[in-house]
């Protein structure tokens, strides 16, 4: 409870936790969001990093011109990281298949992959793409085209067009819109309104997936 507490808490005042880390590694805090985004992407066991929020909580600090930072360097760098990312779970996915998914598992659950391999299935590559914006799905998705041995090229070529956009398009929200009086005081509930968002389709299908069982027992 302590540590989902402490996530929360961070999640809500990112920005200020940004700050800080801003503050204490100046540079090496490119290098410390690549890890995040990579780690997030990457890893199919870190699907809790938060990904959205701190790509607009740091858009709007470096928009703030008191961080030192670039945005083209951090948009780039990040780019980089969530292509490198994607490509490890691909890879990682197609050596070791779905047998790491257990019913038991409270991080990688069995039914996460039913849920992304169903939204696989619906939506094609594109899914690579659209998972992006959603976390858990951006987590699992490559692993499951891993899995699924969805064709190297064609899955690369989604990947691509998915980080660039997602990177692109939430760091430079941040950027744009972070410095509009409404929204600088009002921050902690617009990144509360991201998160809801973003992690509503998880929580849906979550939902959805849980009834569908029990009427299933009920029949």
């Amino acid at each position: 409870m302590e540590f989902l507490a402490q996530f929360v808490d961070f999640l809500l005042h990112i920005d200020k936790h940004l700050e800080i880390i801003i503050s204490e590694y100046q540079t090496w805090t490119y290098l410390i969001l690549f890890l995040i985004i990579f780690a997030e992407t990457g890893f199919v066991v870190t699907p809790f990093l938060p990904g959205d929020s701190l790509l607009f909580a740091m858009g709007t600090l470096i928009a703030g011109d008191k961080t030192g930072l670039s945005i083209w360097v951090m948009l780039v760098l990040l780019i980089i990281a969530a292509i490198a990312g994607n490509t490890l779970n691909y890879k990682l996915g197609s050596m070791l298949g779905m047998k790491v998914f257990k019913a038991e598992n409270k991080i990688l659950k069995l039914e996460y992959y039913y849920q992304s391999h169903e939204f696989f299935e619906k939506h094609g590559g594109k899914a690579i793409i659209f998972s992006r914006f959603l976390p858990i799905f951006r987590t699992i998705a490559p692993f499951v085209a891993g899995v699924a041995k969805m064709p190297f090229g064609r899955f690369t070529m989604y990947n691509v067009i998915g980080g660039v956009t997602w990177i692109g398009s939430l760091l430079f929200a941040g950027y744009l819109l972070g410095q509009i009086p409404v929204v600088k005081q009002n921050f902690d509930i617009v990144i509360l309104v991201i998160a809801v968002v973003t992690f509503f389709p998880a929580v849906f299908a979550a939902l959805k997936s849980k009834f569908s069982k029990k009427k299933v027992t009920e029949v």
